[in-house]
Order: C-alpha cells, then structure tokens, then sequence
C-alpha cells in the first residue's frame, strides 16, 4: 500500500525530514475534508491564510505571488484622508480641464498631445501633490523627492504649474511650440525647461531603471558620508505598458536585494498600452505583481472603488472574486464601453451564484461598478496606498493602481483603443467634461473652435490651498534647483606625472587613466567625490588595485571571507565603498552614472563619476540612456575600454567595436576623444574637470566627456614641447613628429591619426623615409568630432556675417602634399573632417564587421596597418604625379597587398 504522506509527484520536501508523517497525513487529510465538502475556493482561501498567518508569525515560508484580484488595503483599514476632499476634488478638475484644454488648443498645429494618460491619474498625481511629494525648500538640504513623472502626462503638470502661478496662458498656448522661446517641450526634458523638470522619463523603459539607482544612489551618499539623503523618497509613475520595455524590469531584483523602502513604483493599470490591451487575453495586474513578489518588493493593489464594497459583502460563495480573477483585461475593456444588460448577461451570467448578485444590483449600480469605479480614481484609496507604502520599511513598495484610460473625458474617450493617438475635444465633449467636473464655466465662454483656459483665481480658495500644501511640503514640485557648488582644481603632480611619459616601460592608455583615477581619488578636497562605475569587468581594465584602498559599495558590508583575502588586492566590500560594481548590467550601469552624474542639482552635491566599460558595448548597447543622460544634463567621464576595431585579440564580431565614435558624435552633450598617449589623457581628463566642475560654479558647463582607451600596451613619450600643443589635444589635432630631414623635392604628405592607429602612422612614417624617399608628417587627432562641430560653428558664424576659419583649416594651412587619415574605427569617423580640409582627403578605417585575429592579422585584413598606410599614401602620391605608378605596384607586392 503506498505511503499515504508522499505527494503524488516528487517535490523537494522529499529531501527534507519529515519528524512527524502521521501529523503531515492529518493535515492533508483535513485539506481534502474542505476541499470535498465546502469546495476548491474554501480550501485555498484556508491555505492562503495559513501561509498569511505564518508569515506574519516570523515562520520561515514561501510567500505567494499572487493575492485575490481584490484590493490589497481593504475599505475598513484604510486611515482617515486628512485633507478637504472636495476643495482636492475642484483642484483636480481645473487641471483635468486645463490640461485637456491645451492639447486641444495645440492641435490647431497639428502639434499633438496626449489626454487620456493624465485623464487616467489625475488623481495618483494630485494626491502625490497635496500629501506626500516633499519639494527642496523643506529642511532636507535642499534634496526634496525624487519625481518620474510618466511622459504622456505631462499636460496635468503643466496645468497643474498654471493653476499655482508657475505658468501662464502664454506658456500653455506655447506647449510643443519651443523655437522661440517660453514653449513647453512635450514631455519632462531638463535640458528643455530647467527650472521645473528634473527626470527625462518619455522614452519609455527608462524611468523605472533611472529610478531605482536614484534611490539606490541616494542610500550612496547617506552611507558614504557624502549627504543625508534618508528624507528623501524616489516616486516613478509608469504605465503598465511601459512594464513591457525590458529596462522596466530589469533592475527589480536589485531594489528588492538592497531593500531600497526609499522607493516607489506607481503603475497606472489602465490596462491599456498605445494601441490595444496591455495583456488582452491575460491580466496585467496579476502578472507585475507575480514579478514585483518575486524580486522582494512589498505590493499594493489598490483596484475597486468604494460603489464596489457592499457588492463584495454579497459574494458569500467566492463566485464574485473568482470571476474577477478570471476574466481577461481586454474583455474588461469592453465591460468599461457597454450597457448593464450586456455586462448582465456576459459577466453576471457565469454563474448562478453571480446572477444572483446581479439581481440585486440596480442597472445604474452596475454601469457605476464598471465604467468608473477604480480605486485610481478615488483620493481616500490612493492615499492610503501612498501612506502604507512610505511606512512600509525593509522593501521597495510598488502600487497597482487601476483606473480607467481616458476617464471624465467622456465616452468617445474612456477605455478605447484608439485614445493614445486623439489629440482633442470637441466642444460638444468640453461641454460633458465641464457638467461632470462641476466647473463654473458659461456655455458663452465655449467657443467650439477654441476652448478657453480656465483659472479661479489667484486668490481663490483653490489656489491658496494648493499653495499651502505646498509650502507645508518643502515647496512647489516638480522643481529642478541647482545651487552650484565649484570643486578645487586638484593639484598638478597626477598629470604632470603622465605629461612625463613612462620611460622604457609599456603601458596602455587604459592603465595610464585608471593610475590617473586613482592619484585624483586621493586629493584631500575632491578625493570622495569620484565614483567609479564598472559592470563587472574592473579587472579587464586593470582597476583591481582600488579594490581594497577605495572598496566596492555594499549596503550590506561584507558578511563573508572574500576567497581572495590574503592577497594584496583582494575583493572588499564595504557599507562606504566608493566603487559601485554593477554586475554585468550596461543599462544598470549607466542608469548609476546618471544619477552620480546629476547629483550636482538634485542633491547639491557634484560627484565626478567616471563610468568605464567594454568599448563595444556602451554606445551601441544603451545609446537610448547617453541621450536621457544629455536630456538630464549629467557631468562626468564615460570611458570606452578596449577601444578600437583590431585591438581585442582573437574577441572576434561582437566585441570588436570601430563605430563608437560615430554613435556619439550623434549625442551634442558628448564632448568625444580618442587619445593616443597617455598626456593626452592627463590633458583631456584636467580640461574636462575645469569645464564640469571647475571653482567658477556659473561656468559650469553641462557636458559630459567621451574617451575611448586602449588595452595595447605601448612606450607612452613625454608630451612634445610647443605652446599649442595642449590647445591641438583638446581642439582635437596637433603635429605630433614632423617628417626627418629630407631633401627640398622630397615627396610630401600629412599623416592623421587617433588612438591606437598613431603607432601605425609613425611606423609608416619611416617606411616611406627610409624604403621609399617620402616625408611624411605625422598629426595626432585626439578629437575628429570636436574639429567638426568648431567647423560648423564657424559655418554657422559665416551665415551671420562673421569670418572664422575653422580650426582644422588653420592647423593644416600650408602643410605640403595631400592628407592621408588613419584610425582603428570606420572612415566615416575621420571623414567628418574632410569637407574644411584644404588639402586632397583619403581615408582608411576599420569599416565592416570585426573578425578573430591577431592584432597584426586584422589590421592587415581591415587594410590599416602600417604597410597598408604606406601603400595608399603612396597612391595618393601617385595620382598627383609625385611619385611614379610603379612604386605602388612593387610596395604592394613587397609588403603582400598585392
């Protein structure tokens, strides 16, 4: 006879000791009892409190990803609202109208807009604003909260901005409209309006990244000293569409694994995405909360509305929330656009059980419970939820809240597929909006062809509620407020140090930066400033030795023997460490430099991060996160490791990167070099903390800096002699080692090269004086993108009447013979310069896909390395009749290209 305690499939409680089968058949057998006699739903409700009641026992157990489709507070414990309900309630109708107001008015463009996104939350934002968002004029320093406004609704902020005197109809009538000045950027762009947004959010999947390493970081600056940032709380409010983007969710497990109750989630579950459903034939809302449980987040479904209470006190058999839990968002959707008699009929009807509630509800209850019912809607149950989830400790909280996409909008609006891309009201619409919304607006003052903004006054009870509220919570929010702070230069040694050259010994210019790094970590004023950030591969690029003199950050410290303890440089982890080691993580990587790197305005605090990477996988991979970073108006140094097409020995396709430098001459905030010794980066990385965060606070500028190095170990010279030799490196191009003497008729040329590829050119340099009589000069160009934008700045100049020749022009003026350009990346890297190039142009590069080799191997197949330069310098030479057409051939063969 089989065990009657043995589950009938294998389990992992097979593997553990059972002290007591007897007792473990008993308490199945009771299960089966339930199950029998009351039924499936009464035996799980029975599990799902047991394992409630454990959990709340300290019991070390499982917990459940998923709870009942039900509200998470229930209506007997949510707190008193502590605010004036109907004064919040006018408030949010004068945004609601105002901002659908100003899309409409903007359509007249055809600008476009989104309506239906703030329609669905006004109440989730308006909440926010009167009870729990901090602004910077309270007594936390000046840090306030950290708000991610969801882009698409943008138009409530902007009405909101207007109603408490911060914009004016002007402003509004300017909305999409930015040429001229005082317009409104369609979404949260910093870059675009300053002094109001701090988050660039519409690009969608990168708020809720951005917001966790904010909070993350914000823990950064408490545990390091920096600042005390534990008053401050990161709200981020998405869309439950926007979950889909892959950086949505990418970084949950961290906010759960550092336990980062500083944070919270706000996702509007209308479940609607541009299109269509967001799971048409699933449910959205049981799914991000199986994912937020999963990765150790508390979670707050906050779904029904009040109308819905007394139809849960009839659901005596489980039939009402078990149809709930069944039936699929999209049929919801239409649930939201039908009469009683279908919604009767179709959901009512699935059961005898729910036909019974049905007969009991009147055919206005139940269009009630169905079209606007939703706990998003409703400021008593989304300030419960917001209180629950900042007094919630030990977790990130995030909030389901669900409301209705496009509500008090009307019925052309109100859960359509199609409400993302409708731009306005007609003035029929406005007129239902108003009577709904109880506004006092006269039917003289609707004109159906352009509907008026509307404001109570400065003055009104509204208004001086609202700014009360505010001023109560630290002042108006969102705000961005930069109280500039300028660093010390540090002191000469560190660069002079490179300046000097390394002697006999080989190092690569990754070294030369990071021992830079490290020398500039130990100035006394800036040291603690510095935030390294590398995902995962800190000893590819030689920064082991920071490990123990700076440690890695670890809100946890270190509970563990490191294996490595014993040695010099081994594996620290510390509460304060300086290093934030992401994992193998871009995207959570970049997303921790932005935030280090806008410190300077949200918390008052500059930090100077330097973020390095695998070369190939920084712009290529998180260019999308370079142009938020730019929007965002971040400061500090993106290095770009191993560097180059042909550098990495026998890496092969993906990891041979040649075009980076192409991606971010695309980024205006990218200042990009490719430097080829090692001063250069001593030059490039002082000028770059001058300009950042040099002691003249309002001559900082917003920029962030670009240096690809390189891991090919070579002899760094001493810096050339020469008073403009620092103006080339950082203007982008200076003559680094003109040709030896040569006769006066000696053939001439000019050899430019960036990076790795000035050791090609000088070796070529000599080829070409000993083998074949040509002199060549050879120009270092730490910078083709920086020569490119001074020459159209200097194009642009022209247009206005003014003469200036380009730098590039000037610094080639004169120089004999055609230009001959190298580099380990594509031509069209080199080539952005050609056009302000008086001399005959050509090019080589790295263009196509890399390939597995030796350094020697890929060079000779890209067609760049030194031999190859030789020859096509010779062909240049050639078609201008200076050298004879014969040579080119017999090179060719001699060096095997024939």
């Amino acid at each position: 006879m089989p065990d009657p305690v043995r589950p009938p499939h294998p389990s992992e409680l097979d593997q553990l000791p059972d002290r007591d089968p007897q007792e473990t058949g008993e308490w199945r057998e009771s299960l089966d009892a339930v199950s029998s006699h009351a039924g499936g739903e009464r035996a799980a409700y029975l599990v799902r409190r047991t394992v409630e009641h454990a959990q709340h026992s300290g019991l070390a157990v499982p917990g459940l990803l998923e709870t009942e489709y039900v509200n998470t507070i229930p209506t007997s414990a949510e707190p008193a609202f502590p605010g004036d309900e109907a004064m919040e309630s006018r408030i949010t109708a004068w945004n609601r109208w105002n901002a659908a107001a100003m899309v409409t008015r903007g359509s007249r463009y055809g600008l476009g807009g989104h309506i239906a996104t703030f329609a669905s939350a006004a109440w989730l934002y308006e909440t926010g604003f009167e009870h729990f968002f901090k602004g910077k004029e309270g007594a936390d320093g000046g840090s306030g909260d950290q708000l991610y406004v969801q882009g698409h609704a943008s138009p409530g902020v902007y009405a909101r901005a207007f109603l408490d005197g911060r914009l004016t109809e002007d402003h509004l009538d300017r909305f999409r409209q930015e040429s001229g000045g005082d317009g409104l950027p369609s979404y949260p762009h910093p870059r675009r309006l300053p002094w109001l947004w701090e988050f660039p959010t519409v690009s969608m999947g990168l708020g809720p990244i951005s917001a966790i390493y904010q909070a993350r970081f914000n823990n950064y600056l408490t545990n390091r000293g920096i600042k005390d940032t534990s008053a401050s709380h990161v709200w981020a409010f998405l869309g439950d569409g926007e979950m889909d983007e892959p950086e949505s969710t990418a970084a949950l497990a961290l906010a759960g694994r550092e336990q980062l109750d500083n944070l919270t989630f706000v996702i509007n579950c209308n479940l609607q995405r541009l299109d269509g459903p967001v799971r048409a034939n699933f449910k959205i809302v049981q799914e991000l909360e199986a994912q937020f449980r999963a990765a150790g987040w508390n979670v707050i479904k906050s779904l029904w509305g009040s109308a819905w209470d007394e139809v849960f006190a009839l659901d005596t058999t489980g039939a009402l929330t078990r149809r709930l839990r069944e039936v699929p968002d999209a049929q919801f959707q239409t649930y939201a656009t039908r009469d009683a008699a279908y919604i009767r009929e179709h959901f009512f009807g699935a059961s005898p059980a729910l036909a019974e509630i049905g007969k009991l509800l009147g055919d206005d209850k139940i269009t009630e419970l169905f079209k606007t019912s939703r706990a998003g809607h409703e400021p008593r149950k989304v300030y419960a939820a917001y209180k629950a989830a900042v007094e919630h400790k030990g977790a990130p909280t995030v909030i389901l809240a669900q409301t209705v996409k496009g509500w008090t909008l009307g019925p052309g609006f109100e859960s359509r597929n199609a409400n993302h891309q409708m731009k306005k009201l007609t003035g029929k619409e406005f007129r239902a909006m108003r009577d709904l919304l109880e506004l006092p607006i006269p039917d003289s003052k609707l004109d159906d062809e352009l509907v008026p903004y509307v404001h109570p006054g400065a003055d009104s009870p509204e208004v001086r509620y609202l700014q009360e509220r505010r001023a109560e919570l630290g002042g108006p929010a969102p705000a961005r407020r930069v109280h500039a702070v300028g660093l010390p230069a540090p002191a000469d040694k560190p660069f002079e140090a490179l300046k000097k050259g390394s002697g006999s010994q080989e190092i690569a210019t990754t070294m030369a930066f990071v021992r830079l790094v490290k020398d500039l970590m130990r100035e006394k004023e800036t040291g603690k400033r510095w935030v390294p950030i590398v995902p995962d591969e800190a000893r590819t690029f030689g920064m082991e030795s920071l490990f123990p003199s700076a440690g890695i950050y670890s809100p946890l410290g270190q509970n563990y023997d490191p294996v490595d303890r014993d040695q010099l440089l081994y594996y620290k982890e510390a509460e304060n460490g300086q290093i934030l080691n992401e994992g193998i993580t871009e995207a959570g990587s970049l997303a921790d430099f932005t935030a280090a790197a806008t410190s300077y305005a949200t918390h008052s605090e500059p930090m100077i991060p330097f973020y390095i990477f695998y070369s190939m996988f920084g712009f290529q991979r998180t260019a999308d996160q370079f142009w938020a970073l730019a929007d965002q108006l971040g400061r500090g140094f993106v290095i770009g490791a191993t560097a180059g097409r042909t550098t990495m020995t026998g890496e092969g396709l993906q990891h041979a990167d040649g075009h980076s430098h192409l991606l971010a001459s695309t980024n205006p905030a990218a200042l990009s070099y490719d430097p080829a010794f090692a001063y250069e980066v001593g030059v490039i990385v002082k000028e770059g903390l001058r300009r950042m965060y040099g002691p003249e606070a309002d001559q900082q500028e917003d920029v962030f800096y670009y240096l690809t190095v390189y891991n090919e170990t070579k002899v760094q010279p001493p810096m050339p002699e020469g008073d403009g030799v620092e103006e080339g490196i950082l203007k982008g191009l200076y003559r680094f080692r003109e040709a030896d003497s040569a006769p006066k008729d000696a053939p001439r040329l000019q050899l430019l090269a960036s990076g790795t590829a000035i050791h090609w050119a000088l070796d070529a340099q000599k080829i070409l004086a000993d083998q074949w009589g040509v002199a060549a000069d050879v120009w270092s160009a730490p910078s083709w993108t920086e020569l490119r934008r001074e020459a159209m700045e200097c194009d642009a100049a022209a247009l206005r009447g003014e003469e200036r020749v380009p730098y590039v022009t000037r610094a080639l003026e004169g120089a004999p013979g055609p230009v001959l350009a190298v580099s380990d990346w594509m031509r069209a890297v080199p080539d952005q310069i050609s056009q302000w190039v008086e001399q005959d142009w050509s090019s080589l590069g790295t263009d196509g896909f890399g390939l597995s080799d030796t350094r020697e191997g890929a060079r000779r197949h890209f067609g760049v390395d030194p031999e190859s330069v030789v020859v096509a310098a010779l062909s240049r030479l050639a078609r201008r009749g200076e050298v004879k057409s014969e040579d080119v051939r017999k090179a060719a063969e001699k060096y095997g290209l024939a």
